[in-house]
């Protein structure tokens, strides 16, 4: 009995052993969620590097796991990474990219991301979203992002809304699309209530083709929408 056990031991070592000294066949990248590629596979390729070579036809023991998600997650695209080795010894890294939701074009010309920081533009993709002009810091983009998040999230803001402006003093506009006005919303306090004002007022005149009659409105006000007339 103790010798079968030993022998047991013995085998399940050996092919331990020589598990962890196979070869990483191939490496599988998989991008998780939206089709849209920021970031190719060509790039994810250059960055499952470990000690300046591939990461193919290493042997799986050198394989440092943790090392080669940390230089996947460095991409200011990238949202997270996973990598791990399948039973085959695949090498496999699942790759989340980040999601714009506005576009800052000032003196920088940069993405908002959809949890509030900044993200490069793509040289492979470009994003459909509201454009960002004014007075905007990489460091500081709370209002725009509440504004570019409410824009996200509704289907009317998301179908009209083609622009955000900040003022140097934080005020926020919006210009909408094929109207001639521009929306003045003020801070982002009551930015519920202050849409839902926008959405009755366009509405309204949208039934009575009167929305080309005005230059501004203002939404700053509590429960009142105050025009300009051309």
């Amino acid at each position: 009995m103790i010798t079968l056990l030993g022998v047991v031991i013995f085998l399940f070592a050996f092919a331990s052993s020589k598990n962890a000294i196979r070869k990483v066949p191939q490496v599988d990248i998989n991008f998780i969620g939206e089709n849209n590629l920021f970031v190719t596979h060509e790039t994810v390729s250059k960055l499952l590097i470990q000690n300046q070579r591939s990461v193919k036809n290493m042997a799986k023991e050198t394989l440092d796991l943790n090392q080669l998600e940390k230089s996947l997650n460095s991409n200011p695209m990238i949202k997270s990474a996973e990598v791990y080795v399948a039973v085959n010894g695949t090498v496999k890294a699942d790759i989340e990219q980040k999601t714009p939701i506005a576009r800052v074009s000032t003196t920088e010309s940069y993405y908002v991301d959809d949890e509030g920081f900044f993200m490069p533009l793509s040289n492979n993709f470009t994003a459909r979203v509201p454009l960002v002009t004014g007075f905007v810091k990489k460091n500081d983009l709370k209002n725009v992002y509440s504004v570019a998040n409410k824009i996200k999230n509704d289907d009317f803001l998301m179908k009209n809304v083609i622009e955000i402006r900040q003022d140097s003093d934080m005020t926020i506009y919006l210009k909408l699309r094929q109207c001639k006005f521009e929306v003045k919303l003020g801070d982002v306090n009551f930015l519920d209530k202050k849409i839902n004002n926008l959405k009755a007022f366009y509405q309204k005149n949208l039934q009575d083709r009167t929305l080309n009659n005005y230059s501004k409105v203002n939404l700053q006000f509590d429960n009142q929408v105050v025009c300009t007339k051309t």
